[in-house]
């Protein structure tokens, strides 16, 4: 039997989602047993003072801490799945730069240092409402991702992140729209979406979605990941968010299955190539 690293995520960052994110974690791990792959689970919140001496680790850890320790353990040539840097990619003041870099359509958006709250202000967008987004892990808070309709409201969510010590701050155009919500796993048949607010129903390309899913995934470094996006009135698709390991609570059952497979394929990868190099 071989025996890998499975990393919990801490539940600060499973906002709302607490159960949901334990339950996708727990059925994996059943499955990798059903596999013969024990699975020794650690818990993100003890990644500084834990040892992991498995070779292969699959971690929904989000934190700055547990992401950058597994990026040291991933440089001493431990394999992860997710990647620590696609976890970082995702990150949003990385991801708001990296996706139309790699010209994934993509709301107009902006990274602002606390200490430069006034540089872009509610005006600079010509719009009647923009989001204000916290810059790094998705969301820990409710205000985390706000939605403002004036100057006034933009100034009250800079101040409240300031008093929490969130150093950057991504405000970001908004976009009108159907908006859908889907889930994936790179290498594998599962590709789920759903309308999270489907106002008009616009008609759409489901495989340009998939196209730009995939794409945004291996731009950003991801396995496994969900994301939302939204149809305009012509229907043309812009992605508006990339999440690292989200709960996929609609497909569970599927989705543990299929990435226990993505696993135990990368495990038995690594220990194919372990035993050439021996």
């Amino acid at each position: 039997m071989i025996t890998i690293a499975g990393i919990k995520r801490h539940s600060l960052y499973s906002p709302n989602h607490i159960s949901n994110d334990a339950l996708i974690f727990k059925k994996t791990v059943k499955k990798l047993n059903e596999s013969d792959i024990m699975v020794n689970v650690y818990e993100e919140a003890d990644l500084d003072t834990t040892e992991i001496k498995e070779s292969f680790i699959f971690s929904m850890a989000q934190g700055i801490e547990g992401t950058k320790k597994l990026s040291e353990l991933e440089e001493k040539g431990k394999k992860i799945i997710n990647s620590p840097k696609g976890s970082i990619n995702s990150y949003r003041y990385n991801m708001v730069k990296i996706l139309p870099q790699k010209g994934i359509p993509f709301p107009k958006s902006y990274v602002v240092s606390i200490d430069e709250k006034d540089k872009i202000k509610f005006g600079d967008f010509n719009t009647r409402k923009i989001w204000i987004k916290r810059g790094d892990v998705h969301a820990v808070h409710r205000e985390d991702v706000t939605l403002v309709y004036s100057e006034d409201e933009r100034k009250n969510i800079f101040r409240e992140f300031e008093k929490r010590g969130i150093t950057e701050v991504v405000l970001q155009e908004h976009l009108d729209g159907d908006v859908i919500k889907f889930y994936a796993i790179v290498g594998s048949p599962l590709f789920h979406w759903y309308y999270l607010n489907g106002v008009n129903h616009t008609p759409f390309d489901k495989d340009k979605l998939v196209e730009l899913a995939q794409s945004s995934a291996m731009a950003l470094g991801l396995d496994v990941y969900g994301g939302d996006a939204v149809v305009a009135e012509d229907g043309s698709i812009s992605i508006i968010d990339i999440n690292d390991w989200p709960s996929f609570a609609p497909i569970r059952d599927e989705a543990s299955e299929q990435i226990a497979k993505l696993i135990f394929q990368k495990v038995k990868n690594l220990k194919r190539s372990l035993s050439l190099k021996s």
